[in-house]
């Protein structure tokens, strides 16, 4: 793909950021993923580069972009490099036109801005809510060690606190070490580490009641939990939950739950477990890796 042709996919995909943000649909990372299924022609760069792209201009724009082009055309105002892709050749963007919409820069939505003022976050504060995250790891003592790690990840630094967690550069790739392949290590945020180490174990039964894709059960398993319970209200982040817990070499029942209807559906493991509840909140949290999710906002949500 040329430059040109990256900044349209880029737009393209912008687009459909920004609807599914209006319209509850899929995640950001989830659309590139369906969107690089289908065009097999674009190589690890070129998908490499367009969501770099697509992730700086969400990142750069507080208020939902009228459109792709729009958020694109924000980041053109801070990348020099950018506006000459708008040629208007084979592949690329329009040239641009005078008094098009252009995103403004910002760290949320006005409303939620405003809010955060008022709270008593600092600007610097407000502002890491949307840098890019590092990428934390958490070693699985069951199969690898923290010196194995190292050894594979020279750049790997430790976490004050967490003695089996290392941090990498943001962007680092990982799932091709054969020691993740192995079930060596899994990525995981430090603060999800922190959570799960804050339940005294020793073997005792436990529900993770907001398990997700389950970074926390796989933590809580391998600080001396279980047999674990797993439940979540959303099937998709819960499948995901199996393949990571086969890679790890840990047994973890799991549970899809209907609102509403939870405890009938864990009378079977009543007052025989402790529970873990990391429940969702505004999703602040999340930012940092899905920073659309602060479009999805609303002062009712």
């Amino acid at each position: 793909m040329t430059p040109q042709a990256r900044a349209q996919a880029a737009i393209e995909l912008l687009d459909a950021i920004i609807a599914a943000a209006r319209e509850g649909g899929a995640a950001a990372d989830t659309l590139i993923a369906r969107y690089f299924a289908s065009r097999r022609y674009a190589g690890s760069k070129d998908r490499r580069a367009v969501r770099e792209l697509v992730y700086a201009a969400i990142r750069r724009a507080g208020e939902v972009p009228v459109s792709g082009r729009a958020a694109m055309l924000g980041l053109a105002q801070d990348d020099a490099a950018l506006a000459p892709l708008f040629d208007g050749g084979p592949h690329a963007p329009a040239p641009i036109a005078a008094g098009e919409p252009v995103a403004p820069a910002g760290i949320a939505p006005a409303w939620l801005e405003a809010a955060l003022a008022e709270s008593g976050t600092a600007p610097a504060e407000q502002a890491a809510l949307v840098d890019r995250a590092p990428l934390d790891l958490r070693v699985n003592p069951a199969r690898a060690s923290v010196a194995q790690l190292r050894a594979a990840l020279p750049e790997a630094a430790p976490i004050a606190g967490l003695p089996q967690a290392l941090r990498l550069p943001h962007g680092t790739q990982v799932d091709q070490l054969d020691l993740y392949r192995a079930g060596g290590f899994e990525v995981q945020d430090a603060g999800s580490q922190l959570a799960s180490r804050a339940l005294p174990l020793d073997g005792q039964p436990v529900i993770d009641l907001c398990a997700g894709a389950g970074g926390k059960t796989l933590a809580l398993a391998a600080e001396g939990a279980g047999p674990i319970l797993a439940c979540d209200v959303d099937r998709a982040r819960l499948s995901r939950l199996a393949p990571r817990a086969e890679r790890a070499g840990v047994a973890v029942e799991t549970r899809l739950l209907d609102p509403g209807r939870e405890a009938a559906a864990l009378a079977d493991w009543a007052g025989r477990a402790d529970l873990v509840i990391d429940a969702p909140c505004s999703g602040s949290g999340t930012w940092r890796r899905n920073p659309e999710a602060r479009w999805r906002l609303t002062p009712a949500r």
